[in-house]
């Protein structure tokens, strides 16, 4: 089992910045890659960015190319997302995600993840 803790999410201005921390916990040794996704209310949730537990490859949605930057701390066994120039269209619950099977790509798809975090609201005003 893989446990996940996210924090750092909350209220910003377009245009603003937030950090948001993803912490692991339990058989994180098991982790290939760790991914960040969001759903908005009525909406589906998508994928956001993804990074790979070794090595570090990372994968991002178009949507979010050049404002977002994914890292890791293997030490601390945390993922971080930082996200600036944030727009209104950016509000939404973001859910951090462990997927532990290996894979040759970056995994973008939620059903390839195993594990979730309970989310963090994040809501930006215009």
């Amino acid at each position: 089992q893989v446990q996940l803790v996210e924090s750092g999410g909350g209220l910003v201005q377009a245009g603003g910045s937030l950090r948001l921390s993803c912490a692991a916990s339990g058989r994180t040794f098991s982790v290939y890659a760790m991914g960040w996704f969001r759903q908005a209310p009525g909406k589906e949730r998508e994928f956001v960015t993804a990074i790979r537990w070794s090595g570090g490859s990372t994968s991002y949605a178009d949507s979010v190319k050049g404002r977002f930057t994914i890292s890791r701390d293997n030490a601390k066994n945390t993922v971080y997302l930082q996200m600036n120039s944030l727009k209104p269209e950016d509000t939404a619950v973001y859910y951090c995600a462990a997927d532990v099977t290996l894979a040759v790509r970056v995994p973008s798809i939620a059903n390839e993840y195993d594990y979730w975090g309970q989310g963090t609201q994040v809501t930006v005003s215009s």
